[in-house]
């Protein structure tokens, strides 16, 4: 089954294309200070080279739009070219008059207008903002945040719902709100001279059932390329299942040109988990392919070893590791599938339906691991040398199913 993909305005940021049916593009965020360029480097370089496709980052204060253009060369001096997207809060429109090196160096900017200014200065310090990405070329994401939406929007909405004959609730209300501060500012932004096909917009909540209701909604009304991801997601395996649950339904539907899972990270760990999650996300549900995934049996009484549970992760952090090199050497491995089966129940019916698929003995079975390529038998390993052998048979299946680059 093919999905549908709602049809979508295509906004280029550098060589990245979203909307216009391109497929959806992973994003990811650094968390280090700007302003540190070296640091900011390395984990942008992190990021790309896990598969982020744009990197957005913090330029919230002098030190880090005078970084911006330095962390650019840097990354380019480390090969890796990766669009860079500058995150501005309440002051964007200073630091980008000020900085233009730092306007240049940006592949795009994100502007939330609920904190682009307040009172009589909003509009002001947005067309500001605005100007400046005509003058320099570059596309505009206008991300609205129900954490900081535009209180003047939000007071209208109210007052409207107040006298309605069928009032809404406050949630209906929050979400109106929220979409109507996304379309009312991009229209104003093209009012001011950005083009149509530079704007792309969010509107990121932090419910699983509001941000489906208000992407629903919001698709409906414009056909602006649409950014999606909950605010804030979390940890661990609760941001996972959050940013998965909302974001599969609106994927489905066909709503989303780009994803973010904005997962809290572990104290120092790799902040490359949210690309991870996003790419197993879009390719679990055959949106794109990333890398060979590998399907394991969860384990039951029938296999009381713990041999096939250490199979399943070899066998994929040894993808992983390997997928770099195959990707530069080789066209489509990355839609190869692999099997790591724990007995006979569903062992090999489950491994002939992956490309290479191997059925290791359960408990009180014979001692060997029949493999599978392509639905057929083609050994039986056995013995303690069963995850070398097995890493060498997908090496030579590789190198032999998929057609070498020029």
């Amino acid at each position: 089954m093919t999905l549908q993909r709602k049809l979508t305005r295509t906004v280029s940021i550098g060589p990245v294309a979203m909307g216009g049916g391109a497929p959806v593009v992973v994003q990811a965020m650094t968390n280090t200070d700007t302003a540190d360029v070296l640091k900011t480097a390395i984990q942008v370089a992190e990021l790309a080279r896990a598969g982020a496709e744009m990197v957005r980052i913090t330029v919230n204060s002098p030190e880090a739009a005078a970084a911006v253009p330095e962390i650019r060369d840097q990354l380019l001096r480390m090969d890796v070219d990766v669009p860079l997207i500058g995150d501005f809060h309440y002051n964007g429109h200073r630091l980008l008059t000020d900085y233009p090196a730092c306007a240049e160096a940006l592949a795009k900017f994100r502007i939330n207008p609920g904190n682009v200014g307040f009172g009589k200065k909003k509009d002001e310090q947005f067309a500001q903002m605005i100007e400046l990405a005509v003058r320099y070329n570059k596309p505009v994401r206008i991300g609205v945040n129900w954490g900081s939406l535009d209180q003047s929007v939000l007071a209208r909405v109210m007052d409207a719902n107040a006298t309605a004959a069928n009032p809404r609730s406050a949630n209906e209300v929050m979400r109106e709100a929220l979409i109507l501060s996304a379309l009312e500012s991009a229209a104003l932004a093209e009012s001011i001279g950005l083009p149509g096909d530079r704007i792309v917009l969010s509107c990121k909540v932090s419910s699983v059932q509001d941000l489906i209701a208000v992407y629903r909604d919001l698709s409906a009304r414009c056909d602006y390329p649409l950014h999606l991801g909950l605010t804030e997601a979390g940890m661990g395996s609760k941001g996972i299942v959050a940013s998965t649950a909302a974001m599969a339904v609106l994927l489905q539907e066909g709503i989303g040109d780009t994803i973010r899972v904005s997962l809290t990270p572990e104290p120092n760990g790799s902040r490359s988990l949210e690309v991870q999650v996003a790419q197993e996300l879009l390719q679990t549900m055959g949106l794109r392919a990333f890398t060979p995934l590998v399907t394991a049996c969860p384990g039951c009484g029938r296999t009381t070893s713990v041999f096939f549970q250490e199979l399943a992760s070899e066998v994929q952090n040894y993808v992983r590791a390997a997928m770099p090199q195959w990707r530069d050497q080789y066209d489509g491995v990355e839609n190869m599938t692999l099997a790591v089966m724990g007995c006979i129940v569903n062992g090999p019916g489950e491994s002939k339906h992956a490309n290479i698929g191997i059925s290791l003995p359960g408990t009180g079975e014979v001692p060997a691991a029949p493999v599978f390529e392509d639905g057929v038998k083609t050994v039986t390993l056995r013995g303690d040398n069963i995850a070398n052998e097995f890493k060498d048979i997908i090496d030579r299946y590789v190198a032999r199913t998929y057609q070498r680059k020029a």
